[in-house]
């Protein structure tokens, strides 16, 4: 079994930064993706960004490139999350998973995950 739990969230203006980590433990070697998803108030959960744990090739979502970046430590398997310039409509729970090589789906699609963590709420508001 694996284990996913994240940390860091929490309550900040219009452009500031906040940045999650995701701890991953338990039977890890076949973890091959992993990924941020959130869900805000009233809407479905969508992918953030997303990161092939062995060559680091990285995904965004169209509304986050350039704001949000995934990165990973490999000795802590460890992901991250760092986002700047925060907006109102980043708030929202967020989710890290993982998958593994036989998961059926693109990087942003939850079918493709199949360990989830609890969730961290992030609020953005003035």
């Amino acid at each position: 079994q694996v284990q996913v739990v994240e940390s860091g969230g929490g309550s900040v203006h219009p452009g500031g930064s906040l940045t999650l980590s995701c701890a991953v433990s338990g039977s890890t070697d076949g973890i091959n993706l992993m990924g941020w998803f959130r869900q805000a108030p009233g809407k479905e959960r969508e992918a953030v960004a997303a990161i092939y744990t062995g060559s680091g090739t990285a995904f965004y979502d169209r509304l986050v490139k350039n704001r949000f970046t995934i990165s990973q430590d490999k000795a802590k398997i460890t992901l991250y999350l760092q986002m700047n310039i925060l907006e109102p409509d980043d708030t929202g729970i967020y989710y890290c998973a993982a998958a593994e090589p036989w998961g059926a789906g693109e990087w942003n699609t939850e079918r493709r995950y199949k360990y989830w963590g609890q969730g961290t709420q992030v609020s953005v508001s003035s």
